[in-house]
């Protein structure tokens, strides 16, 4: 069978080569030059050949590449020339160019070649700056984002990891930890469901991926942070080799978390309370009225029973009893409406623009998102004073009431303008909540605050009635602003706390 390489020459290669090549004999003469090395330095064939090396060389070099010829002829070998410093070769219209020089050295028989590659030392220097572009946004990206990254090597049972990953553990200047020593600083609480994470990470049979939270404690301030790792693993014939990694802290998510968890209970808490006060209260309004005929009408009879002919003891005895129960029952109703109204309400001042970017987001995490907020809070409002939960209840309440009517009229672009300002007219902070939604009707208006009315299928008709107890109980007032605009729009007031006493120093 014929050798498929027999034909194929030195000459076909160095043709076929990709980069500019020169072949040089042992006096410095070039003997050839491929079509690459002679677009690149401008000359054609027969202007090429014979050339001495040095007239490709600007003069000022001439010297200098004299005695590195001469150096190089005596130990000649394969290596780069300039050691990271930018060459130039002068091409044929007096033009410099820079490159990256390689000489490698050919033994033809008796005679020795040395073969001269040139690489454009421009494409070289794009290379590595889009390199050097590239790693810098990477590390602008991983300082913006805080992470920290880390590489458990499963062979030799240690964690690599950067400054930000040692920093959170507490750990200044070891570039590397023993695993035990790094599972050390972790949450006792955190360690088992963070190891079966890895478990199922590790297993051949997965994806590889690696997500998990917990929290790290510093051991030199004692610290607790929340820590948020995304990774993947690396298997070897079916063995996980390595787990590489970034951690993010995020403890301040956490924190807002837990406020706004603690802000829901409140608010729920407090929305029960206010319910079974106002269904309470209605209730006795409805019954005091017949209580009060009831413990009349027996009075009455009581007293005409005095002047008939019958004996009056069972009548008199139940009239009696009519009266005692039908007082008794009122007395109950004021009884239970006192116990649930009972305490003093606690007030302190607080910012009204953070405690209305706070009801936005309780009420976006609650499921009534999708509506585009538009802010109009007054810059450096004076702290208003009241009960600053029962305040975001208000504001929650109305948040919600309008976007359920706007996802009820299938309103396309959904928005609720939050206006905070100043009544000049009343001294007080005010507060506007307007959405795009169908508005109400007038029948509906006069009626919207009355306990146990209401538009929705599902709804008891106590959000209003109970906001509007809770604006007043704060000394402000809520109503709702018929106008012209599309929409409902709905005003509440709060006093201002007083001004703080200044002290100045003389």
């Amino acid at each position: 069978m014929a050798n498929p390489l027999e034909g194929l020459s030195f000459q076909n290669l160095f043709d076929a080569a990709a980069d500019a090549m020169l072949l040089a004999n042992d006096l410095g003469q070039i003997v050839e030059a491929n079509e690459v090395a002679l677009q690149l330095l401008g000359y054609n064939k027969a202007q090429m050949l014979g050339l001495k090396i040095e007239a490709l060389m600007p003069e000022r070099f001439g010297k200098q590449h004299q005695h590195n010829r001469e150096a190089y002829s005596k130990k000649p070998e394969k290596r780069s020339l300039g050691k990271g410093r930018e060459l130039l070769a002068l091409r044929s219209d007096g033009s410099e160019i820079a490159l990256d020089i390689s000489l490698s050295p050919i033994q033809a028989n008796s005679h020795r070649f040395t073969l001269v590659t040139f690489h454009l030392a421009d494409q070289r220097r794009q290379v590595e700056e889009a390199l050097k572009i590239s790693e810098e946004r990477l590390r602008l990206a991983k300082e913006a984002a805080g992470l920290g990254v880390f590489d458990f090597d499963y062979k030799q049972n240690i964690i690599h990891w950067d400054e930000r990953m040692r920093d959170i553990w507490g750990e200044e200047s070891e570039k590397s930890v023993s695993y035990k020593k790094f599972v050390a600083a972790i949450h006792p609480d955190d360690r088992v469901a963070r190891q079966t994470v890895i478990n199922r990470a590790i297993d051949p049979t997965s994806n590889g991926e690696y997500s998990v939270e917990y929290r790290v404690i510093n051991p030199n301030d004692g610290v607790e942070r929340w820590i948020a790792t995304v990774g993947r693993i690396h298997f070897s014939a079916g063995q996980a080799t390595r787990l590489l990694g970034v951690a993010r802290d995020i403890t301040d998510q956490k924190i807002l978390e837990k406020t706004l968890q603690e802000h829901r209970s409140e608010m729920e808490s407090l929305f029960k309370q206010q319910v079974a006060s106002q269904t309470v209260s209605a209730i006795a309004h409805e019954l005091n009225q017949p209580l009060a005929a009831i413990s009349a009408y027996s009075e009455v009879a009581l007293h005409a029973f005095n002047d008939a002919n019958f004996s009056p003891d069972k009548l008199k005895h139940a009239l009696e009893s009519c009266v005692a129960q039908a007082q008794r029952a009122g007395n109950s109703l004021h009884e239970l409406l006192a116990f649930l109204q009972k305490g003093e309400l606690v007030t302190a001042r607080f910012d009204l623009n953070k405690a209305v970017k706070e009801a936005l987001n309780i009420t976006k995490d609650d499921g009534y998102g999708g509506f585009n907020p538009l802010l109009e809070l007054e810059p450096n409002m004076p702290d208003v004073l009241g009960n600053e939960s029962q305040v975001r209840k208000v504001l929650v309440n109305l948040l919600r009431n309008a976007v359920e009517a706007m996802r009820g009229a299938g309103v396309p672009t959904s928005a609720i303008t939050i206006k905070v300002s100043t009544n000049q007219t009343l001294n007080m902070a005010h507060v506007t909540v307007q959405d795009s939604g169908p508005g109400l009707d007038k029948e509906t208006a006069k009626r919207i605050f009355e306990p146990f009315f209401t538009t929705k299928p599902t709804g008891i008709g106590m959000g209003l009635a109970i906001s509007r107890a809770l604006t007043e109980a704060n000394g402000g007032q809520l109503w709702l602003e018929q106008n012209n605009q599309p929409g409902a729009t709905f005003n509440f007031t709060l006093p201002f706390a007083p001004q703080l006493n200044q002290h100045h120093v003389k």
